[in-house]
């Protein structure tokens, strides 16, 4: 299941949707709110694309727990 949300950006604001779906989903696995998995599905981008794209986005993929991290390569 997914949920659709639009968002007014601003003219000023120079991203386009999937940078904004980038984004969102880095700041969301930064916080552990998504898995690396979930992040990637979330930007529409491979597993090794989506940490790829952290650094440029100030996530880092090495930034959790080791629980955090077990969990995500169980789920990988």
């Amino acid at each position: 299941m997914s949920k659709q949300i639009q968002i007014a950006v601003p003219d000023f604001v120079d991203l386009d949707a999937a940078e904004m779906r980038l984004l969102l989903a880095a700041a969301l696995y930064d916080q552990g709110r998504l898995s690396l998995g979930q992040g990637a599905e979330m930007a529409g981008l491979s597993k090794r694309a989506f940490m790829e794209s952290l650094g440029g986005c100030g996530a880092s993929v090495f930034n959790h727990s080791p629980e955090d991290l077990a969990r995500d390569l169980a789920n990988a």
